[in-house]
């Protein structure tokens, strides 16, 4: 599940092949975006809202303008299921994880990470920098400095596939959830593992934090959110309850006046402060 960067929209992704987007707070479906092949993973706005990009178990990745309402371009190099898509802040560019080992940066083809050595399950651009991280089925996190290319860093310290990373809205620290529950939260300027928190022994799906960076959410397989606070000590604050179905996706809305959870149990939920 995705917002949009400036209206009160969700957009989600499905295994019937589609994408929804959703009006809010009252969950009124607006569009549907059909063309996949296979179950949609992931999706992001790009930064002016007026387009979308998907990834599918189909191989590819396509681009959604919503002035024409169709898809303006399928990239389709990736060899395996594509599981996440993210923009970078600027709009120019395109990366994308794809279970073919590698992440791509598109701006018709700008680019290809090498180096993971099983499944890359996300990417995510770093705030307002040219680095982007991927979590991957070799259990490590990296760093990409995409101007080269080159991987800059990889965290070790995951014993089971990391399925999602997040950055901090400072791009300070990068938080990493594992197929055990594990979560990891590494300082980026420190290089090093500031914290680890066990939610298992559920798998933890995707992970977000707040506008404040000291408020990390974890989307569980035992259909539930957990929120933690990470300033000084670690601690929990609240667990949501009321998907009946493994929590696929959460995110914060940019206001931080709410929470947005999409499950297994064909459900995405609003939830206030």
């Amino acid at each position: 599940v995705v917002l949009h960067p400036k209206k009160p929209v969700a957009v989600t992704a499905s295994d019937d092949s589609t994408w929804q987007m959703w009006g809010l707070p009252a969950g009124d479906l607006i569009m549907t975006g059909d063309g996949h092949k296979s179950w949609v993973a992931g999706i992001d706005f790009h930064p002016n809202g007026m387009q979308l990009s998907s990834s599918s178990g189909d191989c590819t990745v396509k681009v959604w303008s919503f002035e024409k309402a169709c898809c303006i371009h399928t990239f389709s190099d990736h060899t395996q299921a594509v599981w996440g898509v993210s923009y970078h802040n600027s709009g120019e560019v395109l990366a994308s994880a794809s279970m073919d080992h590698t992440a791509r940066i598109w701006d018709l083809c700008r680019g290809t990470l090498r180096g993971h050595v099983d499944s890359v399950n996300g990417c995510i651009w770093q705030p307002y920098n040219s680095i982007l991280c991927t979590a991957s089925s070799d259990k490590t996190v990296s760093l990409w400095d995409a101007r080269s290319s080159l991987c800059v860093q990889t965290f070790y310290g995951h014993q089971s596939s990391c399925n999602h990373a997040a950055f901090d809205p400072k791009g300070e620290t990068v938080v990493s959830v594992d197929a055990n529950g594990i979560v990891k939260i590494w300082d980026i300027r420190k290089v090093a593992e500031y914290a680890t928190i066990d939610v298992g022994p559920h798998p933890a799906n995707k992970c977000a934090v707040d506008k404040s960076g000291y408020v990390v959410a974890i989307a569980s397989s035992d259909s539930t959110i957990k929120c933690f606070q990470t300033y000084g000590e670690v601690v929990p604050i609240r667990e949501f309850q009321g998907h009946t179905d493994a929590v696929q996706a959460v995110v914060f809305d940019r206001a931080g006046k709410y929470m947005v959870s999409a499950g297994s149990d064909c459900t995405f939920r609003i939830w206030g402060p």
